[in-house]
């Protein structure tokens, strides 16, 4: 009768298989020195940001942009926003920005997800609408603000139809390709 049990050969091969398992699945984390983390991680930004606000300064301060309408200086927007701290009314700024974003991407998600679905399952609505949806999402959302405000003015409906505009083609289109990546 035949045995079950490896033979001594075959046992030492199958525990060096396992150390090799348990030796790739062991992560050996070695700690990113802090000067290194600031080289790469801290410093880029940091000096991307210095330097926007070098060459917005350098616009104002030689003179290129001289209306101050159009361009202020950095200093001064940093009193506005100071002063708007101050007088309890930046957070209320903030707040107006956010909902209106948040309120026009939930109506974007009650649109996009019925014609995403729509467009997914129906071979007519994609060849009719699938183009169309494609070139809006290659748009850039910001490219819209000239039209919207000469068209709507500048109010909420110019800004819910921006973001309109900007999300709905991305949610549609993100939702029928995952509609297509399932078997």
């Amino acid at each position: 009768m035949a045995s079950t049990e490896p033979r001594v050969e075959e046992r030492a091969d199958l525990a060096g298989l396992e150390a090799g398992l348990d030796a790739l699945e062991t992560r050996h984390r070695v700690r990113t020195p802090f000067r290194q983390t600031l080289v790469e991680k801290v410093l880029p930004p940091t000096v991307a940001v210095l330097l926007v606000l070098a060459v917005w300064q350098g616009l104002v301060s030689f003179g290129i942009v001289d209306d101050p309408t159009k361009l202020p200086a950095p200093l001064d927007v940093w009193d506005v926003v100071h002063q708007a701290w101050l007088q309890g009314e930046l957070l209320g700024y903030i707040w107006t920005s956010v909902s209106r974003g948040l309120l026009g991407f939930c109506f974007a998600l009650l649109i996009g997800t019925p014609l995403g679905l729509l467009v997914a399952r129906v071979k007519f609505v994609r060849a009719a609408i699938g183009p169309i949806l494609s070139g809006l999402q290659s748009l850039p959302s910001v490219a819209w603000v000239p039209p919207a405000v000469i068209w709507l003015g500048l109010n909420n409906t110019m800004m819910y139809a921006v973001i309109l505009l900007g999300a709905v083609p991305s949610i549609a289109n993100g939702l029928v390709s995952g509609v297509d990546q399932v078997s």
